[in-house]
């Protein structure tokens, strides 16, 4: 009798034959679509930064007193050149500026969050809390940022503290709202099971509340950030001291309206950043 080796598909039925195992994904199409991904984006890119700046040129040129693109440019480049020198209260670089911008924001920002996000849980988890706050934070929440800064410096008499505390009160309210927002909706199944375990107050904040709101925390963080980046500009321009937005109002003052666009290119690019650093943050906590 001849034996005929069966075929690998018929080897693969005969009783006790190992499955076949399939061979691993390869991960180049996977790189290779991101890398695709990411030229079309840079190339939108592209053409988006293309349309503004001849737009910018073609305002220029019916406008002589606005500079062109290439005088923007070039003042730019200069303010980059020494950014940190430091010739005496009204003559620093513009990476000073930027700093000393930077810890106002922040500060006034770590002051929000501490107070926004416990008080947005509270508010979140109780009916009566958030009958009590809710008129009182709508009220508030439109006002002018510029409002703010005359009751700071009667209250803290510093310029300097009083900028801080425009942007602590304006960018208090996304984090309490959104963070009482992200309170108020965690799904009933996990309530009832937080009952069935018997969780305490502290318990369930910990193990239920606090999970489930964080993306939403981090949204109203993202949002009140980009706030005080926008609000540091203006309480600058009238506390008159240090900063991004004292050097734009001095530039102005000064008519180098070149010196004005490079700050505002710059103001921009480290939104940007900080932007893209929440967004890190919440693809952290969505995942």
């Amino acid at each position: 009798m001849t034996l005929v080796h069966p075929t690998t598909t018929e080897a693969e039925k005969l009783p006790g034959a190992a499955p076949k195992i399939p061979p691993p994904p390869s991960k180049r199409p996977a790189q290779g679509g991101r890398l695709v991904k990411a030229v079309r984006s840079g190339a939108w890119a592209s053409v988006g930064v293309a349309v503004v700046v001849g737009l910018w040129g073609l305002v220029a040129l019916s406008s002589p007193d606005l500079p062109t693109p290439s005088e923007g440019f070039t003042a730019l480049r200069k303010l980059l050149r020494y950014p940190f020198y430091d010739l005496g209260p009204n003559d620093k670089g513009i990476g000073i500026q930027l700093g000393v911008s930077l810890i106002k924001v922040f500060t006034g920002f770590a002051m929000a969050t501490v107070i926004g996000v416990p008080l947005g849980f509270l508010i979140g988890g109780s009916k009566k809390a958030w009958a009590a706050a809710n008129p009182v934070i709508q009220v508030l929440r439109p006002v002018s940022p510029l409002a703010w800064f005359p009751i700071g410096l009667v209250v803290l008499k510093d310029v300097r503290s009083a900028a801080v505390f425009v942007i602590f009160i304006t960018s208090l309210w996304p984090t309490v709202i959104n963070t009482a927002a992200g309170a108020a909706s965690v799904p009933m199944d996990q309530r009832n099971v937080a009952r069935v375990f018997k969780f305490g107050r502290l318990a369930y904040v910990r193990h239920v509340v606090i999970p489930h709101s964080l993306p939403a925390v981090i949204t109203g963080m993202r949002l009140s950030m980009g706030i005080a980046w926008m609000v540091i500009v203006a309480a600058e321009m009238l506390s008159g001291n240090t900063g991004i937005g004292y050097f734009v109002w001095n530039s102005y003052n000064g008519g180098s309206l070149a010196n004005v666009i490079s700050a505002i290119v710059l103001i921009g690019a480290v939104g940007v950043l900080l932007d893209t650093m929440f967004m890190h943050l919440a693809r952290k906590a969505a995942a």
